[in-house]
C-alpha cells in the first residue's frame, strides 16, 4: 500500500519547486564550477582586506586593458562601454569588499607586566560573535602612514614562515564564574579582544621592557614608531587559507566570503564581458558591514555620478540613473542544519540550489529595506530562466527573528531598479564561512547574463 500511495502522489503542474544546481548543471558545467573556484580561492587568500581587493582587481583589470576607476584605494569601478547610448541607462553590479574583523586601536600597544606579555588593543569591525575570534590564528594586514607621509604596507601571518597572532582565552577550569554563567554575547567582552604580539623583554633599565622590545623590533623592521600607529589602518583577520570542504570537495571554507564571493564573481563576469547592449559597470565598495558610512561606500553617489560624467560630460546624470538597473551582489543566509528553527524553510536559501534572489532585505516589517518591484523581479527571473542558471528565492530568517541589510537601498534612492542577488553562505560573519561551488559559479553566470543585456 505504501508504494502505491507514493506512486499515485502527484503535484500540480503549476506548483513551484526549488531545483538543485547539481541537477540543472551538466557534468561539464559542474566541472567548470570546480575549476572556477580554484582561482576564487586564490583571490580569497590574496585579498583579505578592502585595500588588497582593490589592488588585485586593479592589477588584473589593467593587465586585460579594462577601464577602471579607483576611489581612495578602497573602492573601484570597472566599465565596459555598451552599444546603446548611455542616456538609456547603465547596468551595474555592485558588491562590497569589506568583511568583519578586528581593527587595531589608534594607540594599540601595551605591556601586561603581571603576565609577561605585550598586546595590541582592538576594536571589532562589523557584526561578529566575539567568542569566535579568540584562540584562532590571526594575521595583520593594512597600512601605516608615517609622519613623513611614507606608507608602509603590512601583511604578516599569511606565509608559513610568518609569525601569527591570537586573542587568548580562559581555560575551562577557571571560566565557570567569569564566563560560563554569562549570556553568550557577554562571555567575551569587546575590550578583551586584545591580541598577543610578544613576550621577550628588552635588556636594560626600562619601565616596560617587553613593550620596548616590540617597539624596537617594529622600528628596525619597518621604520615605524608608536606615534605612527595613530595614522594607520591595521586589521587582524583569520590567517586560515581558503580550503575545499567535504569528502566530495563541493564546498569552500574561507574567511571573508561575505561579500568577496560576489566581488570575485562580478569581477570575473565583467572581465569576460564583450559588446554588451548597455554600458556595464562592476562597482566594488567599502564599509558595508558598518552601515556604508564614509567616502568609499555605496552611499557616496558622488563617485557614481563622476563615473557617469566620465563617460559623457554633457549627460543628464539623474536621467541616466532613472533609466539604470542594478544588481546588489550580496549573499543570503544558507539554512543551518543545527538551527532550523530560525528559518522559514519555504522562503530560505540552501547550499547547492543556485544564486539567491532576495526581493527585499531589512528586518521586522521590512524596515530599512529595498523592496524590488514585481516587474523587476520578473525581469531578473526571466534572464535566469532563459540562460538556464539555477536560482532560488529567500529572505533572511523568520520575520521577527532578525534580518539584515545590503547596499541595495542606497541605489534605489537614486531611482534605479535594484534587487539583491548572490549565493547562500553558511556560518556567515564567522572567521570561516562556507559556500557551494555550484552556487559560486551560478552567481558568475547570473551577473554576466545581466550585464550582457
Amino acid at each position: 500500500m505504501a508504494d502505491k500511495k507514493k506512486k499515485d502522489s502527484k503535484e500540480s503542474k503549476f506548483a513551484y519547486k526549488k531545483k538543485s544546481a547539481w541537477e540543472i548543471f551538466s557534468n561539464e558545467q559542474i566541472k567548470k564550477s570546480y575549476e572556477f573556484c580554484n582561482d576564487y580561492k586564490k583571490f580569497l587568500d590574496a585579498a583579505k582586506t578592502e585595500r588588497e581587493a582593490v589592488d588585485y582587481i586593479n592589477q588584473k583589470a589593467k593587465n586585460a586593458g579594462k577601464k577602471i576607476i579607483i576611489n581612495k584605494d578602497k573602492s573601484a569601478a570597472i566599465i565596459v562601454p555598451g552599444k546603446k547610448n548611455i542616456s538609456q541607462g547603465v547596468r551595474i553590479v555592485i558588491s562590497h569588499i569589506d568583511s568583519p574583523r578586528l581593527d587595531l586601536k589608534q594607540i594599540p600597544l601595551y605591556e601586561e607586566g603581571s603576565c609577561n606579555v605585550a598586546l595590541f588593543e582592538t576594536h571589532y569591525y562589523g557584526g561578529i560573535k566575539k567568542f569566535q575570534w579568540v584562540v584562532i590564528p590571526l594575521s595583520l594586514h593594512g597600512v601605516v602612514v608615517k609622519k613623513d607621509g611614507k606608507k608602509i604596507s603590512f601583511s604578516i601571518g599569511e606565509k608559513e614562515t610568518d609569525p601569527i597572532f591570537s586573542v587568548p582565552d580562559l581555560l575551562p577550569h577557571l571560566s565557570h564564574k567569569v564566563q560560563n554563567k554569562k549570556k553568550i554575547d557577554e562571555a567575551i567582552a569587546g575590550e578583551s579582544l586584545d591580541i598577543l604580539v610578544g613576550s621577550q623583554p628588552a635588556k636594560g633599565d626600562f619601565s616596560e621592557k617587553i613593550k620596548t622590545a616590540i617597539l624596537d623590533k617594529l622600528n628596525k623592521d619597518f621604520g615605524i614608531s608608536e606615534e605612527d600607529f595613530i595614522s594607520a589602518e591595521l586589521e587582524a583577520v583569520p590567517s586560515f587559507k581558503a580550503r575545499d570542504l567535504g569528502f566530495d570537495r563541493s564546498l569552500i571554507a574561507a574567511y571573508g566570503q561575505d561579500d568577496r564571493v560576489c566581488a570575485y564573481t562580478s569581477f570575473k563576469a565583467i572581465m569576460d564581458l564583450k559588446n554588451p547592449e548597455y554600458t556595464s559597470i562592476a562597482l566594488f565598495v567599502d564599509k558595508e558591514e558598518i552601515g556604508s558610512e564614509g567616502n568609499t561606500t555605496a552611499q557616496v553617489s558622488t563617485f557614481l555620478r563622476s563615473i557617469i560624467r566620465h563617460l559623457d560630460k554633457n549627460i543628464d546624470v539623474d536621467s541616466v540613473m532613472l533609466n539604470s538597473k542594478v544588481i546588489s551582489a550580496d549573499v543570503n543566509a544558507a539554512v543551518t542544519p543545527n538551527y532550523l528553527e530560525v528559518f522559514e524553510l519555504k522562503n530560505a536559501s540552501t547550499l547547492g540550489n543556485g544564486v539567491v534572489m532576495s526581493k527585499f532585505t531589512g528586518h521586522g516589517g521590512k524596515y530599512s529595506a529595498n523592496d524590488a518591484s514585481a516587474e523587476y523581479v520578473s525581469e531578473i527571473r526571466t534572464i535566469l530562466n532563459k540562460e538556464k542558471i539555477p536560482w532560488q528565492t529567500a529572505e533572511l530568517g523568520k520575520v521577527d527573528n532578525g534580518g539584515g541589510g545590503t547596499v541595495a537601498k542606497y541605489f534605489s534612492r537614486l531611482g534605479m531598479e535594484v534587487i539583491d542577488l548572490g549565493p547562500a553562505v553558511m556560518s556567515m560573519h564567522s572567521p570561516y564561512e562556507v559556500t557551494s561551488k555550484v552556487d559560486v559559479y551560478a552567481s558568475y553566470l547570473a551577473y554576466k547574463a545581466f550585464l550582457k543585456g
